[in-house]
């Protein structure tokens, strides 16, 4: 099938005003680090750099966390219920202002497509402070108990994938609890977290109640392991999941884990095709494949297989690769050189382990870092491409002939975050539903989200869940 041609329909740059260095953002204001190096972040889809942002080493963020506390102590804590409802209100009024902006800055730092970072990722971020505004003055009703306290100073680690909607999940639920919060963005895609500093001065929210510390791993071990900190919620690689988990065992620190996925897309002989395959091509390529619940090995009934790799292999000849800022693009750029040389690494494993690879036609653009959509056939539950999370644009497509097959396929991995089932028997969606050890299961759709639904793993995939009443119980002391 021919692709429609359309002319390019580029979002313009001119909303965003990126400035040419960023400082810390301590007690309510901007601040330079007194003892880590600059760094630089960079486009993904050009190489051109944004801007200069300061390291936070170990004494910034002691800084950070002492900000925190006198305010969890003096200000946040002892404030009510309601009043905290209106900082947050206004916070999400305010992020639905600068939504194209926002959206704007948010492709550009990360390479996801403007249409996901404005249709998506933007309006959920504000849902989710209007949700827990909501929830600030009805904190009894959370299922805690009468009376339930915040944990006190929240030390935050998200990721580079969703850097704006990540802060969102962390930073609502901490405030409506009562929580202060420090903190640190991946140091890939800072750029958001420090928009969203200049949101909290807008708001006239109380210093030190949000502080954002930029950095790299030091920086993150740093907050993780300052004793100052009661409530450590991260969300990121198993490998540093378990390194976290290791360090606050034994202390008086709650903490919660959202890590890796190799989620399974389960296609039953009666599910409908043509929405099965544009939910298999979301599972996957929404975001680039840079989703931990990404549905990353599809499971195809033997009977249908060769009808839905066929029309999966069409629709892929559709899909855009380009500038993430152009309205058209289906697939942005891969977020950095190194998360590129991990997904060609793996790929090419797939094919010296024997599994067949297929892309469209696709021409990558000459700067930046680019991979095309990839489907590997052909694959066996042997093979790392099935076993390992590439965190890209690669689908691994493996068959089954009984339901009972499908689950134990599903299963056989080390990772529990999500799943998706498409049939038309509501019957079987509720089996299999009850038979994966999933911590989310989509039933005819994929990669929906919502404020008011809880998310989360089992085994390696983390602990505790994020979004919903389940989401502000992790920031209540119990």
């Amino acid at each position: 099938m021919s692709r429609f041609e359309y002319a390019p329909a580029p979002e313009s740059r001119a909303i965003v005003d990126i400035k040419s260095s960023y400082g810390l953002f301590i007690n309510g204001q901007f601040t330079d680090a007194t003892d880590g190096k600059p760094f630089k972040t960079v486009s993904p889809a050009s190489e051109e750099v944004l801007a200069e942002v300061s390291e936070a080493g170990p004494a910034d963020v002691d800084k950070a966390v002492r900000a925190a506390r006198k305010a969890f102590e003096k200000v946040w804590g002892p404030m009510s219920g309601k009043d905290r409802a209106k900082y947050l209100f206004r916070i999400a009024r305010l992020i639905q202002e600068r939504s194209r902006e926002l959206a704007v800055l948010e492709s550009l730092d990360n390479g996801k497509p403007i249409r996901e970072s404005r249709d998506v990722d933007i309006p959920l971020v504000a849902a989710h402070f209007f949700y827990y505004a909501g929830w600030a003055d009805k904190l009894e009703y959370a299922g805690v108990g009468d009376d339930p306290q915040p944990w006190g100073v929240a030390g935050q680690v998200i990721p580079w994938n969703f850097p704006m909607l990540m802060l969102a999940w962390k930073i609502a639920p901490a405030l409506a609890a009562g929580n202060t919060v420090v903190l640190k963005p991946a140091e890939t895609t800072p750029l958001t977290a420090l928009a969203f500093a200049e949101i909290c001065q807008q708001a006239d929210l109380p210093p030190g109640v949000v502080n954002i510390v930029t950095g790299a791993g030091r920086t993150g071990q740093a907050l993780v392991e300052h004793e100052g900190v009661d409530k450590v919620a991260f969300t990121g690689s198993t490998e540093v999941g378990r390194a976290i988990a290791k360090s606050v065992a034994g202390t008086h620190k709650a903490v919660t884990l959202e890590l890796g996925g190799k989620a399974a897309n389960i296609v039953f002989e009666d599910a409908p095709i043509d929405q099965t395959i544009e939910g298999i091509v979301n599972g996957i390529f929404f975001n680039q494949g840079h989703v931990c619940c990404a549905g990353s090995r599809l499971l195809v009934q033997e009977s249908v297989y060769d009808e839905v790799l066929a029309r999966l292999k069409r629709r892929m000849g559709t899909l855009r690769v380009g500038d993430p800022l152009d309205k058209n693009t289906d697939i942005g750029a891969i977020n950095s050189a190194a998360q590129l040389a991990k997904i060609r690494e793996l790929s090419q494993i797939g094919e010296d382990e024997g599994a067949e690879r297929w892309s469209p036609e696709c021409e990558l653009p000459a700067h930046g870092y680019w991979f095309p959509p990839t489907v590997f056939t052909g694959v066996s539950q042997a093979h790392r491409i099935a076993r390992e999370e590439i965190f890209g644009p690669v689908l691994s497509v493996l068959t089954f002939r009984t339901p009972q097959e499908a689950v134990e396929k599903a299963n056989n991995t080390p990772f529990g975050l999500s799943a998706g089932i498409w049939t038309d028997k509501g019957s079987r969606i509720l089996w299999m539903a009850n038979q994966l050890r999933a911590g989310v299961v989509w039933a005819n759709t994929f990669n929906r989200f919502d404020p008011t639904s809880p998310f989360g793993g089992y085994k390696e995939s983390g602990y505790g869940r994020e979004g919903g009443r389940h989401g502000l119980e992790a920031y209540l002391a119990h």
